[in-house]
């Protein structure tokens, strides 16, 4: 019944030397040791042989410093706690990580991905187990742990093949972390990586949370219709038709009680004043803290963009809360305060990858050699006349291939943020429009790196149906829509630059730099 895997043959074997090649390589944390160590040696190096250049913005000349003379071994030991708490990201995914793990361990995110499942239609089943497999993304390890199983669930009770539904959730969140409807704290997360990085070469540079958005639901709307495409024409003949069990037991474990269903009403109603109080706090006449109104245009929005972070934190916290106390999961305020200090439990590994991740930025600062590098690789790539359509696609290509290294987005891009973004920006690409190119290039490769865990799981799911599924089977599912999204994700953003279209709100593609102007 169901699936039949494939002998095993050459790609099968290649796909197994590529998962002990992958599970061969250090911990990420090891990894950033060892570029530590390499910075060292470089600087070393750099310092010795008098490497420069002059920042074409501030018109001061930079020279590479050796992160063995006194005062950066001085720096390194006096600092080190604050530039631990200090790297950017690291607030910002605290801040919001408290108040979703109220959402979460009250039941609210998992109530609201049984509610979008539980009456989806049959012919628009796939693109909406897809689409909403991106917003599930929000909710973090809940997406793979709870959507993807339930997707399976929905696919078998309707009569197709489970696990087509269980590989349009996966590819749905997958892609989430690229394309989505609705901004979140993956957004600011790497904006806040990439502030880091501009900051290198523009001290004054600020992120803004939002920026990414437009171009995420460019790559929402196209990797959907592709999405769709690949999985009924090739998937899902592939499969196969399902003749198995049909999983309408289990369908009765995904429709709400009355109780969830009350929940999410005032869950509801709690979001929509959380919307009254941000609205408020911008057009509040007499009293708009979150909008500056000394400034002109777009700018005004600033102080809006900036507490995306605060706000996220007000909506989860109070959606869960009102929602755990009609369903019962929360009883009193010490409830709300014991769900904050397990959801910051599931992040213990980011705040220890965070420390090294964070001293390799600030050494890496510290030695002039990020904006040293990327002023002498933007002259190189200006000499060539290089179009930024073109240039994008190749940090995106880039970008995939670094994910079979190190499986972590965030942790990828603290280590090619301090060069990519400011050899961007003196290219004239803003730091908003190189963050987005990164981020469809992390996205494709998620599908098939056996680096990422969730591949493993959603293989695991499978073989409730189909108990010879293995990661061969697995990706040679997968592969496809890999390789459709890559397609589709280079050219929507060499289309994206080539046409000016801004990445979101106060984010346009281009950068001007002073003195080049």
């Amino acid at each position: 019944m169901g699936v039949r895997a494939e002998p095993a043959g050459q790609r099968n074997r290649f796909l197994d030397w590529v998962e002990r090649t992958g599970n061969a390589l250090p911990d990420p944390i090891f990894i950033f040791v060892g570029i530590i160590i390499l910075l060292v040696i470089v600087s070393v190096i750099g310092a010795s042989a008098g490497w420069s250049a002059v920042n074409p913005v501030t018109g001061e000349t930079l020279v590479v410093s050796s992160l063995l003379n006194e005062v950066n071994v001085q720096k390194l030991f006096v600092e080190m706690p604050r530039t631990y708490t200090g790297f950017a990201p690291l607030g910002f995914a605290l801040t919001i990580m408290l108040g979703a793990a109220v959402a979460e361990r009250s039941g609210l995110l998992t109530a609201l991905m049984r509610a979008s499942l539980g009456g989806a239609p049959k012919s628009i089943l796939v693109p909406m187990v897809f689409v909403l497999g991106m917003l599930a993304t929000h909710a973090n390890d809940a997406a793979y742990m709870v959507y993807v199983p339930l997707a399976g669930i929905v696919f078998a009770a309707a009569g197709r093949n489970p696990v087509l539904g269980l590989i349009a959730g996966f590819a749905g969140a997958a892609v989430g972390l690229a394309g989505n409807l609705f901004p979140g704290q993956y957004d600011v997360l790497l904006l806040g990586i990439t502030e880091t990085g501009a900051r290198m070469l523009d001290p004054q540079w600020t992120m803004n949370p939002l920026g990414n958005w437009y171009f995420s639901i460019g790559i929402a709307v196209v990797f959907t219709a592709v999405g769709w495409w690949v999985l009924e024409r090739v998937i899902a003949p592939r499969l196969g038709k399902w003749e198995g069990e049909s999983g309408v037991a289990d369908l009765a474990g995904v429709m709400l009680s009355p109780v969830e269903k009350k929940g999410l009403v005032w869950a509801a109603v709690a979001a929509l004043a959380v919307a009254g109080m941000a609205t408020a706090l911008v057009m509040w006449p007499g009293f708009t803290p979150l909008m500056d109104e000394a400034a002109s245009g777009s700018q005004r929005m600033t102080p809006f963009f900036r507490s995306i972070a605060a706000l996220l934190f007000v909506l989860f916290i109070t959606t869960g809360w009102v929602y755990g106390a009609v369903t019962g999961s929360i009883k009193t305020h010490r409830d709300v305060v014991m769900m904050m200090v397990k959801g910051l439990e599931v992040i213990l590994p980011y705040l220890v990858l965070i420390f090294f991740a964070a001293h390799f930025v600030a050494m890496f600062g510290w030695s002039n050699l990020g904006p040293i590098t990327a002023i002498a690789g933007a002259d190189q790539l200006r000499a060539m006349a290089a179009s930024p359509a073109v240039l994008l696609p190749i940090l995106a290509t880039m970008s995939a291939w670094l994910d079979f290294l190190i499986a972590s987005g965030s942790a990828k891009w603290a280590a090619m943020s301090p060069v990519a973004t400011p050899m961007m920006m003196l290219l004239g690409i803003s730091p908003e429009m190189t963050t987005a190119a990164y981020r469809v290039g992390d996205t494709v490769t998620n599908l098939i790196s056996p680096l990422n865990p969730y591949v493993v799981l959603t293989m695991v799911f499978a073989q409730r149906w189909m108990p010879s599924f293995r990661l061969g089977t697995m990706i040679s599912l997968t592969l496809p829509l890999a390789a459709a999204f890559y397609v589709a994700g280079m050219l929507l953003t060499a289309v994206w630059v080539a046409l000016g279209i801004p990445v979101g709100p106060a984010a346009p593609v281009g950068y001007d730099v002073p003195g080049l102007n």
